[in-house]
């Protein structure tokens, strides 16, 4: 399969404004870039990359004052399978976790731990660890909280959203993240590209939150937004939780003046003859 993906984000800044942007694909996916996966700025200011603790690709650039465009527009190839599921999947002892898993059981910014650990193990303490467990966290997720964009909101937590019961895509990730957590099951945000592939259009082009669990030895896909396999994942950035993959990072005043996302599969290109 063949994906066409990008974005145009418009900012105004009153003055200079450095800015942190996170908006490349996961380095595990640049192999399947068919065209190059460049941020492009208009107007045009020198550009710095790094890669941060997650390993994931990060850029720097300090807008000028005025408008500010960020833009990029690239075909990637993808599998076209829907998400694995892994039922056999086992719940590791936390003592026979890697180290750099460990993170990922820890509370964070937006997902409190504190706060959900008894509910998870009143729902959850009786159902079987492993995959069955997780699944169940995700469609408790999934069913406790009602979406609408009219419900962001940056600053909920996952408690918050369990109280609420409103909220997006990425209210549903950390709130199954909390409670895999809670129930000592590694989970780490993700964020990136989903578009409506194998599925009817839901509407504007936004970028998506997802959560992987650590089960089986291997990090595994679930979506407690959507509570069923997708097509056509494109991650850009995984970590903690919202405050570790924000897309852009503004230090200082900047006002979001456009934003848009595309994610359409494409034709198979026909082979050559000859």
């Amino acid at each position: 399969m063949r994906i066409r993906a990008g974005y145009q984000i418009t900012y105004d800044c009153p003055a200079p404004t450095p800015m942190l942007l996170m908006l490349n694909v996961r380095p595990e996916r640049l192999s399947d870039l068919e065209t190059p996966d460049l941020i492009h700025t208009q107007p045009h200011v020198p550009l710095r990359q790094y890669r941060d603790q997650f390993g994931n690709l990060c850029a720097r650039i300090l807008a000028p004052a005025g408008r500010m465009v960020l833009s990029a527009d690239f075909v990637i190839r993808d599998s076209g399978r829907p998400d694995p599921v892994f039922p056999d999947a086992g719940q590791m002892l936390i003592d026979q976790l890697p180290d750099d898993v460990i993170v990922f059981l820890l509370g964070s910014r937006y997902c409190d731990t504190q706060e959900l650990n008894d509910l998870a193990w009143k729902l959850f303490g009786d159902i079987a660890p492993g995959w069955a467990r997780a699944q169940a966290i995700v469609k408790y997720a999934h069913e406790r909280i009602t979406f609408g964009y009219e419900h962001a909101r940056p600053t909920r937590t996952a408690f918050e959203a369990h109280e609420e019961r409103l909220g997006v895509c990425r209210d549903y990730a950390h709130l199954a993240i909390t409670l895999c957590r809670c129930m000592n099951i590694p989970a780490r945000y993700c964020t990136g590209y989903l578009g409506d592939i194998g599925i009817p259009p839901s509407g504007p082009g936004d970028y998506s939150a997802w959560m992987e669990v650590y089960l089986g030895g291997q990090w595994r896909t679930l979506d407690a937004r959507h509570n069923k396999p997708r097509i056509g994942r494109i991650m850009m950035a995984l970590g903690r939780d919202a405050t570790d993959v924000a897309i852009v990072t503004n230090f200082g005043p900047a006002t979001l003046a456009d934003f848009q996302v595309i994610t359409d599969e494409l034709p198979e290109t026909l082979a050559r003859v000859g």
